[in-house]
This record gives C-alpha cells, sequence and structure tokens, in this order.
C-alpha cells in the first residue's frame, strides 16, 4: 500500500476540514447520478486527423458506461490498487476516460507528454515501474508502437502491455463490464496522478499527488459551497494545454470534476479552431498564455461572441493592459502560478480587486493572515534568502516555499531530489523567486531553475547541455532560452567545436532525433562561440548568456 503522507500530515488536514477522504472518482461518480444526460467531454474538431477517430460528444451516462468497460479491462488485466498506469494520448475522451478508468480500477495514472520519445520514457520507466503503457498509434513522424516494442522488450521490462489509443477506443465501447467493478479500494489519501516536472536535473522528477491533494481544490472552484470559489455548477470549461500536467489538470480537468461541467478539449494548439470552440461551444472558463490573450484583444476577437466569465492566464506574467481590457469586456480575469508538485496561487476579484495589481501580484498566505477566499486560509508561505532566512520587507526578493494541502509530500521514488527540495519544517522550496510587495501580496519575479519555459514545456537545460556533448563534433556547450514572441521562449545553445570542425543547426536537430529526443527540447538557435564563459570554479556563466542572448535577439527576433 502507497501512502505518502506522515500520519501526522493526514490528521491535521482531516481534523481542520480541508481533506474529505472522498477520491475523484466518487465525485466523478456523484456528477453521474446528478445529472446523468449533461454533457460531460467533447473531443478536438480535428479528431480525425490527431488520432484517426471521428470526433464524439457525450453525456455523463454514456461516459460512466465506458469508464466501467475500461476500469474492467484494466483489472482483468492486473491492474488494480498501486499498480501505475502509463498513458501517452493526446486531448481527446479517450485520455480522460484512461483517469477515470484508472482510478475506478484503484489504480494510478502517470501521463506524459506526446513528444516524448525513447530518451525520456526509458527514464520514466525506470522510475515509475509501469504495468501497462497506453499511446497514440502513430503521430506525426513518430511510429509509437515500434517505439513501445522496443522499450518493452529490452529497457522497460515491467510494462506487461501495451495499448494503443486506437485498441483503448474499442475497449471502452465493446470491453465486457465487471460485476465487482465499483469495489473499489481507493481512499483519499491514495495516489491519483504522477506528472512528471523539470527543474536543474538532467531527468524529469515524478510528481505524485493524492486524491486528497486534488480533492483540496474544491475551495478554489466551487462557488457554490464555498466562499471565494470562483466557478458554478455546470461551467463548460476548455482545456488546450496536453492534459498532463498542472496547467491542464489543476486548471481543467479537477475544476470540470468538482462543478459537474462540460469539457471541451482541445490539441494541438491552433488559435484560430480554439477560438472558434470558445464560440461555438460556449465556454465559460479558460487558461491561455499571455501571448495569446494580447493577440485575441489586439484583433477585436474578444467580444460579445464569446461567453466567457473568467480566463485564467499563466505559464508567464500577463501585461497589465490585458486585465483591463478583459475586465471591459465583462471577463474575469485570473492570474495564475503553480507547479505540478502541488503549490498554486491565484490571483482573482476575490482577493486583489486591482486589476492592474492582480496581473502583477498573488495573494502573500503567510503569519496566519485571514482571506476572504477561505482556500488561502489553509495554506502556509515564506520567503527566504539564499541563507535560508525570511525575508518580509517590501522590494526584498527571495524564494517562495510552500506548505499546504495540496502539496505533495515528495517525489516518487526519488528520494534524493525529495531530501534536496523540502527544508526541515517540510515546507517545498519552490525554486522560484518572488518579490514583497507589501503584507499581503507577492510578485513573480524570477526562476531559480536552470530551465527553458517553451510553451509552457519546462526544459531542464542540464539535459539538452548533456546530449549535446554527445556529439562528437562538439566539445562544450550551454544552453539559455532566446525569446520568442508565441512560445515566450525556445532553446538557444551555445556550443564550442572541435578544432577544424564545423557544425550546423541542421545537424544538431538531426543528432537529436537519432538520440530520440522529444522534439520540443531541440535548439532551434544556434551560437558558435570558442569558449563557454564561466567562473572561477568551472561553473557556466549562465547571466553572461542571457545578456548576449537579449543583445542578438533585438536585432534578430
Amino acid at each position: 500500500m502507497v501512502v505518502i503522507h506522515s500520519k501526522d500530515v493526514i490528521n491535521k488536514y482531516v481534523s481542520e476540514g480541508w481533506w474529505d477522504n472522498i477520491t475523484l472518482i466518487e465525485r466523478f461518480k456523484r456528477n453521474v447520478l446528478k445529472n446523468p444526460r449533461r454533457l460531460a467531454i467533447i473531443d478536438p474538431a480535428n479528431k480525425k486527423d490527431l488520432a484517426d477517430l471521428n470526433p464524439e460528444r457525450i453525456t455523463y451516462e454514456e461516459l460512466y458506461e465506458r469508464v466501467l468497460r475500461g476500469a474492467s479491462f484494466l483489472l482483468d488485466k492486473g491492474i488494480f490498487k498501486d499498480k501505475i498506469v502509463l498513458v501517452q494520448f493526446p486531448n481527446t475522451i479517450e485520455l480522460v476516460i484512461a483517469y477515470l478508468s484508472s482510478w475506478l480500477a484503484s489504480s494510478i495514472i502517470s501521463p506524459i507528454p506526446l513528444q516524448w520519445r525513447s530518451h525520456e520514457i526509458r527514464h520514466v520507466c525506470n522510475t515509475i515501474r509501469p504495468d501497462i503503457y497506453m499511446l497514440i498509434d502513430k503521430y506525426k513522424e513518430t511510429d509509437y508502437i515500434s517505439m513501445a516494442k522496443d522499450l518493452a522488450n529490452n529497457e522497460c521490462l515491467g510494462i506487461k502491455n501495451i495499448i494503443t489509443l486506437k485498441e483503448w477506443h474499442d475497449i471502452t465501447i465493446n470491453y465486457k463490464i465487471r460485476e465487482d467493478v465499483n469495489e473499489n479500494y481507493l481512499n483519499g489519501n491514495d495516489i491519483a496522478t504522477i506528472a512528471w516536472t523539470s527543474g536543474t536535473e538532467a531527468d524529469p522528477k515524478a510528481a505524485p499527488l493524492t486524491h486528497n491533494n486534488w480533492g483540496f481544490l474544491r475551495f478554489l472552484y466551487d462557488g457554490e459551497k464555498y466562499q471565494g470559489g470562483i466557478l458554478n455548477d455546470g461551467e463548460v470549461i476548455a482545456v488546450s494545454s496536453p492534459l498532463i500536467n498542472m496547467a491542464a489538470i489543476g486548471v481543467g480537468l479537477i475544476p470540470w470534476i468538482i462543478v459537474s461541467g462540460t469539457l471541451v478539449l482541445h490539441h494541438p494548439f491552433d488559435p484560430e479552431l480554439f477560438y472558434k470552440q470558445l464560440i461555438n461551444e460556449g465556454v465559460t472558463f479558460t487558461l491561455m498564455v499571455p501571448a495569446v490573450v494580447v493577440s485575441l484583444l489586439k484583433q477585436g476577437l474578444i467580444n460579445e461572441k464569446l461567453k466567457l466569465k473568467y480566463l485564467a492566464v499563466g505559464a508567464a506574467p500577463p501585461p497589465p493592459w490585458t486585465f483591463i481590457e478583459l475586465n471591459n469586456k465583462g471577463i474575469q480575469p485570473i492570474n495564475i502560478w503553480g507547479q505540478n508538485e502541488g503549490t498554486g496561487l491565484f490571483s482573482t476579484n476575490e482577493n486583489i480587486e486591482d486589476l492592474e495589481k492582480r496581473a502583477r501580484a498573488f495573494p502573500w498566505p503567510h503569519r496566519n493572515l485571514k482571506w476572504k477566499q477561505i482556500f488561502y486560509n489553509a495554506i502556509e508561505t515564506k520567503i527566504v534568502d539564499p541563507a535560508g532566512n525570511e525575508i518580509n520587507e517590501p522590494g526584498q526578493v527571495g524564494e517562495l516555499c510552500y506548505k499546504s494541502p495540496f502539496t505533495m509530500a515528495g517525489y516518487y521514488n526519488q528520494p534524493q531530489f525529495t531530501k534536496r527540495s523540502f527544508d526541515e519544517n517540510g515546507f517545498f522550496c519552490t525554486g522560484d523567486y518572488f518579490q514583497v510587495v507589501d503584507e499581503k501580496t507577492i510578485a513573480f519575479f524570477d526562476r531559480k531553475k536552470d530551465i527553458v519555459n517553451r510553451g509552457g514545456f519546462k526544459i531542464p537545460t542540464a539535459e539538452v547541455e548533456d546530449l549535446l556533448k554527445k556529439h562528437p563534433k562538439i566539445l562544450d556547450a550551454a544552453v539559455v532560452g532566446w525569446p520568442d514572441q508565441r512560445l515566450g521562449e525556445v532553446v538557444a545553445a551555445f556550443v564550442v567545436v572541435k578544432q577544424g570542425e564545423t557544425i550546423s543547426l541542421d545537424e544538431i536537430k538531426k543528432f537529436m532525433d537519432e538520440q530520440q529526443v522529444a522534439k520540443y527540447k531541440w535548439p532551434e538557435r544556434l551560437l558558435i562561440v570558442e569558449q563557454i564563459p564561466r567562473n572561477p570554479v568551472g561553473k557556466v556563466m549562465k547571466n553572461v548568456l542571457r545578456e548576449k542572448v537579449k543583445e542578438l535577439a533585438k536585432s534578430n527576433p
């Protein structure tokens, strides 16, 4: 039995009422009973191109039947309590069914990016030892089935079953339902999801969250039961980022379950198609990155045709003027920051009324301050300097440390990362710097972690650097982010080549392809240098490289 939170933590959050021990699958089943004929999920309109299946629209009772069939199959394959289901699907109904079926079978789901290939999946398998691997048949130029079989035969021997998306689709429609399928053995302290997060380490880290961790978000979303909740029953919620991490699970799947909503799926991100979905499906809540919000506003596309009531903006600091414009058009803008480890700050009209300030800052739950939005009354944070001393004066900058009923207890099967990430008082050290604004608010300042944030995908520079240094022509390499108007950042590689050699960006991309590296991690800017700048102890001076990139980006965006 996997129990990751200590008894003291469990007793504390249960006694205080933050954890109710209701699992996510039980919350879903209540929605089925309450709203059986309500539209539950809408497939992306381009599903035929995406997965070679026709798009569907299904109600809660239709969805539940397919979940019963999916869970019956998993149980028959020996997938039950504490077993792990590895899933590599695009945002389609089949992915949502995989979540719900895994939970009904009392197991854990670990979703991974569609772009990941052998290089990344090898590490995933070695860390979590999944018992079953569900994956898309083929996407773009990658044959996923051949890749999976090769991994299962050689490096991921624990995988007993490989199920393609089309096979899973047929299973959820035709498989015989077991009589005991609803004999669920979960409790709120069992792991629901294992998401993957990147930091300064070369390999992804496995971040497990329990059903109670996710259930705590009811205090943020359920506006009909809890003071400060931002959504109502039956909201139409659109998900445009991959349903694999905090942005899509925590701001899409979980609120959909909590408010018994309609989930509108989208993949891959296509601004024109997504905008049509917002209008045609009457979406009332979604998440967008700032660049998309700016584009829609400047084109005059956020207008009376949209039914949006709430718009979450995340992945980068939004321009304050966008919040003013959204509010003028009757849309409540929400500034969000969060991580897969179960951290989250949300600026809403319930806690920061001033729109410009809301775009820049977040509520600062500390010193036992009481909040109108009761979600914050369960959260403890502190900002610390490099020596671990707390910072409280306006203008000071330090690392945000976080503790809450939402936060994981530690990384899955990676004690070395857990030890480095939590302090002696149980606070998770986020690796992000925040600046004190005043007694009740803080503002995101910078990332401590050395990563590139490409359209929401966090790329650890150490991983890409290690790969580049394997190239026979490259002596040394360092990676930083290059500003990109659409994606925020792309990977820029500074490389030192062997004497007498030359190398091109196309050669590097070909090498990355041969190494089976996810495409979003490939360098998109190449800078040949004589040496990588380092300090006296040999550490790469990334600040020098970032300043160089800033100069170059001005003339070559």
